[in-house]
């Protein structure tokens, strides 16, 4: 999948596709559903399948004192966009002079001059440009093809979003985010050196920054840990959060990969949330800190035996 982030660097084989319109954080069931429209129409016109989508989120810039949001960063979005068989990803720079055109203006720059799409697939409730003002009656005066693809609900006529993803999260309902994304969650990162506290108390960690990606409710979690480049999933135990005991400053993941040895500093791992195990607590000393450690790691090795 080529990755494109200008207009200015979009060669001539990677315009006139089908061109699929959206914020795609997440690329959940939703998505999943337009990009489907999407690949049978670039199918049936033999054209190549291209996703237009915009970094930062726009909510970023709309909404900057919102707690972080981001279900997929940029670089989980676009492998998840290529396992659906996109062909172009135009991930353009989302900043004020972007929000700021009317949608007249982003037909013209964007989807006709810059792009050359020769069919437009969205949502039902798709609008653009200036104030929202662009919508799908818009582009189809404009002189496009446009395809609008109907919401996906669950069997209790729940809407599948990013918005239901990030509160199932936030609540530490991950088998329920992992329903509506169709694909199981991780989280990523560089892992950096901590204060060796884990190491003290006999549970070296893997330290990683959460960054702009969505917060879980903090708490202790059974995990699925990969070192990126790798194939091999380790079980894990990880902490969410901030440490009450030592109240840390920024919230951060703290992994504890079992049975595993090695410096791992620098190296980015994927780590993969798959039960909620408790709540994070503050304990009365540390060898209540550790009993309970102990039973976390127990009742997790329970959790991941089946899956490895």
């Amino acid at each position: 999948m080529n990755i494109l982030t200008s207009l200015s660097e979009i060669p001539e084989n990677a315009r006139g596709a089908v061109v699929v319109i959206g914020n795609f954080d997440g690329v959940h069931k939703g998505h999943q559903a337009l990009l489907q429209k999407g690949a049978e129409i670039a199918k049936s016109k033999e054209l190549d399948l291209a996703v237009l989508t915009f970094e930062p989120h726009p909510r970023s810039l709309f909404r900057s004192d919102d707690p972080p949001t981001r279900i997929t960063p940029p670089a989980l979005k676009a492998e998840r966009l290529a396992i659906h068989g996109v062909n172009h990803l135009y991930s353009l720079e989302f900043n004020w002079d972007f929000a700021s055109q009317t949608a007249d203006a982003f037909i013209e720059n964007i989807l006709k001059q810059g792009l050359g799409a020769a069919h437009i697939v969205v949502g039902d409730d798709f609008q653009f440009g200036q104030m929202r003002k662009g919508t799908i009656e818009t582009l189809e005066k404009a002189g496009f093809e446009v395809s609008a693809v109907n919401k996906i609900a669950s069997q209790e006529g729940e809407i599948y979003s990013s918005s239901l993803i990030r509160q199932s999260l936030r609540h530490g309902k991950i088998e329920r985010a992992n329903e509506i994304l169709g694909w199981d969650w991780e989280m990523r990162g560089i892992v950096v050196k901590g204060d060796q506290r884990g190491r003290e108390l006999g549970f070296p960690t893997a330290n990683v920054a959460l960054g702009d990606t969505v917060h879980p409710a903090y708490g202790v979690y059974a995990t699925l840990t990969r070192i990126e480049g790798e194939d091999v999933w380790h079980a894990s135990a990880t902490n969410i959060g901030i440490r009450p005991m030592f109240e840390i400053p920024t919230a951060q993941i703290e992994t504890y990969i079992f049975d595993f040895d090695r410096d791992i500093y620098d190296q980015v791992i994927h780590v993969r949330p798959v039960k909620r195990l408790r709540s994070e607590a503050k304990f009365n000393s540390l060898d209540e800190l550790i009993a309970q450690m102990n039973e976390d790691c127990a009742q997790a090795r329970e959790i991941l035996k089946p899956l490895l």
